[in-house]
């Protein structure tokens, strides 16, 4: 159990080290988006897979994401990574986190974003 904790522990500082890596300007925009992405869908309360489906549903929170995260840190240089894990664990100790509260509105614009997207198509569907 002790393994799972800190696992749980590392992917969390990866996220937001991957937060602070889309804040530096010497990452691509296709790898800013794919972290964004990334960090979004680990915040979400909905799944690709939902987790009551037995076994399928917690695929995504343990396969995916991690594979995720691997391929999108593949993209970022070492160096810069390095300073963005710095950043992550002075942002852990830190009493005054804004890290949820700008996840927290980048997940309400794309739910915002997702809901009119399908209130447009299901009206132009009945025309």
């Amino acid at each position: 159990m002790k393994q799972w904790r800190q696992k749980a522990r590392e992917l969390k500082k990866e996220i937001y080290a991957l937060y602070y890596a889309c804040q530096d300007g010497r990452i691509p925009w296709y790898v800013k988006f794919l972290a964004s992405c990334a960090i979004a869908y680990a915040l979400s309360p909905i799944d690709l897979i939902p987790d009551f489906i037995p076994v399928l549903g917690l695929l995504d929170d343990l396969i995916l994401l991690p594979l995720a995260i691997t391929l999108i840190l593949k993209l970022i240089p070492t160096d810069i990574m390095d300073d963005c894990r710095r950043q992550a664990e002075t942002a852990l100790r830190s009493p005054k986190n804004k890290f949820y509260r700008h996840a927290t509105v980048i997940i309400i614009c794309i739910w915002f974003l997702t809901g009119a997207l399908l209130v447009f198509w299901l009206k132009n569907l009945s025309r």
